[in-house]
């Protein structure tokens, strides 16, 4: 505790974090123990594992005014640093989530993988089963560095795979030390001892709040690098990167009805050289670990210490620590967003096959078979796997005599080509909420694609079917999805409610700016559809529609501030 908030009372999370031996807790009892969930003294601790203890809200709404209990299980996320997999990772994760989950894979917006539906028994084998694969679930939740995205997209060019390689050294760089991991999961017999163990760099409390890194391209912000708490923008001399551009303090979530919480984009820092990246991203991490709010859970995002203290104090503190100056800022060039998505050259006569996965659901279901089409793929063709930050998945390494086999088995099951998409359907994303986030308030991923079907038929009555804008909504002001940053942002606000933000823009740069209030979700579509007529109508010449918004701000009438 720093003199920051040494008056305050710590959280009741960090309370449990600093008795916790270092993540242990009682989980291992918990695991041998009869009862189908994990106890509310592992709550917190075990999501540092990767896991989230969930309930089937379905079930609680079929059940509600009856004796018959909730129905208890667990979401595991596979940390994937960059959404780099490998084909037989990749038939690993597949085959978790037939044996051990629901039959779906989910892709985050983080570019890691999902399991929904996991029962308590099962979680150990689920584990195991990654691990084997050489893919750990360890810091992919929790007050920690969470995955650290990239770009996705391969080629041929050196400055690719440097930023690549940089991510995935700086993931594995901010794993946890504890042996709590290695005791509980893969050591089945050495999980009830509770040994003595450090984090060097961590501390026994861990991070105030969960932390989020991203690395970027020049030009294309696939990652949604202002979103971030820390993102590194390469500045490219020649065929390498030269220097990165530093940013902080980003994040999206809020809480509804309290004004002191808020979204915010990431401000720049300053410029560092490649081999000073593990050095800053500790010392801007460790700034936050020991300045940050440890008594208010809602006020220790890296975001709130920058509001308060001002990115120079914060520039001053990193600085210190590291003993010398940052290059200053300079100004990068105009931004936009790859979705990476169709046939691309990869380089020495490869190619690589973005597929669109709606709301990054990959899943078997009367309509087509994805999950069966992508398992024979790379069972067939074996070929590398990239998620990207859109929810989609990359196929890559694919010789070119192989395109053709690869497009087949596609549309043998009824995946439609990204070419008969529309620009704002391949742009929308959602987080999962119902009905497994005990966080949301209303739909999301169940949600969006009736919007998104009834928003396409509009836009082509208003001839403007191929206008690209981004439709990003979330079942809480959590912002998973980071709807604040979309041209459209819709936030669940209650049961089949939200509210209706716009005026971001496509590239991710910019927040957004409330415009109504609780909408339900059948009125959606009627309530754009008016601003999307005048913006046809008055849009200045190549005018995004996020910009319009922007522009014209409060001539839309936008609403008060939420409550």
């Amino acid at each position: 505790m720093t003199a920051d908030n040494a008056q305050a009372r710590p959280s009741k999370v960090e309370v449990a974090k600093q008795g916790s031996q270092f993540l242990r807790g009682t989980i291992a009892e918990m695991l041998a123990s009869d009862s189908d969930r994990i106890g509310s003294e592992n709550i917190q601790l075990i999501k540092f594992h990767g896991i989230y203890e969930q309930e089937d809200r379905d079930v609680r709404r079929a059940v509600r005014g009856t004796d018959a209990g909730k129905r208890y299980m667990f979401m595991i996320r596979s940390k994937v640093p960059g959404g780099v997999l490998n084909a037989a990772q990749y038939l690993a994760h597949d085959r978790i989530s037939g044996d051990f989950a629901n039959g779906t894979l989910r892709i985050t917006t983080r570019q890691d993988f999902q399991f929904h539906g996991t029962l308590k028994h099962d979680l150990r084998a689920v584990v195991q089963a990654l691990n084997e694969a050489h893919v750990t679930t360890l810091g992919a939740c929790g007050d920690i560095s969470r995955n650290v995205m990239a770009c996705p997209a391969p080629g041929s060019d050196a400055v690719r795979a440097e930023v690549m390689q940089a991510a995935i050294e700086l993931s594995d760089h901010l794993l946890p030390k504890t042996g709590a991991y290695q005791e509980i999961w893969l050591d089945g017999e050495k999980a009830a001892t509770i040994g003595a163990d450090e984090e060097p760099f961590y501390g026994s409390t861990y991070l105030p709040r969960k932390f989020k890194i991203g690395f970027t391209l020049p030009g294309d912000n696939c990652v949604d690098v202002y979103s971030q708490d820390l993102g590194f923008v390469p500045i490219v001399e020649g065929d390498s990167v030269a220097r990165y551009l530093v940013v902080v303090g980003g994040g999206m979530g809020t809480t509804h009805g309290m004004a002191k919480t808020h979204p915010r984009a990431a401000t720049s820092l300053g410029e560092v050289a490649p081999d000073q990246v593990l050095a800053v991203s500790e010392t801007v991490i460790a700034v936050q670990r020991d300045h940050g709010n440890r008594s208010d859970r809602r006020q220790a995002r890296l975001k709130y210490l920058l509001d308060a203290r001002g990115t120079d104090w914060f520039r001053e503190r990193v600085e210190e620590r590291l003993g010398w100056r940052l290059l200053d800022p300079t100004p990068v060039g105009d931004w936009d967003v790859d979705d990476h998505l169709g046939w691309h050259e990869q380089g020495a006569g490869r190619w690589f096959l973005g597929v669109h996965v709606e709301n990054g659901r990959v899943l078997d279901d009367d309509d087509r078979q994805m999950r069966t089409a992508f398992r024979t793929i790379v069972e067939r063709f074996q070929p590398g796997v990239r998620l990207t930050g859109q929810q989609n998945i990359l196929f890559t390494d694919i010789e070119a005599d192989d395109r053709a086999a690869i497009d087949a088995v596609l549309a043998g099951h009824n995946l439609r080509p990204v070419e008969t998409m529309s620009p704002m359907f391949r742009a929308a994303m959602a987080c999962p909420a119902m009905p497994t986030c005990g966080l949301a308030l209303a739909e999301a991923e169940r949600a969006l694609p009736d919007v998104i079907r009834e928003l396409d038929t509009e836009l082509g009555r208003l001839g403007l079917g191929q206008e690209r804008f981004s439709v990003r909504m979330t079942g809480c002001p959590n912002g998973c999805a980071r709807p604040f940053l979309g041209d459209v942002g819709l936030v669940g606000k209650t049961a089949g409610h939200y509210q209706v933000y716009l005026g971001g823009d496509f590239a991710g740069t910019r927040l957004n700016r409330l415009f109504a209030e609780m909408v339900p979700h059948g009125e959606i579509v009627a309530t754009l559809s008016p601003v999307l007529q005048r913006f046809r109508d008055e849009r200045g010449e190549g005018e995004t529609f996020g910009d319009w918004c922007h522009r014209v701000g409060d001539e839309l009438g936008v609403a008060a501030e939420a409550s």
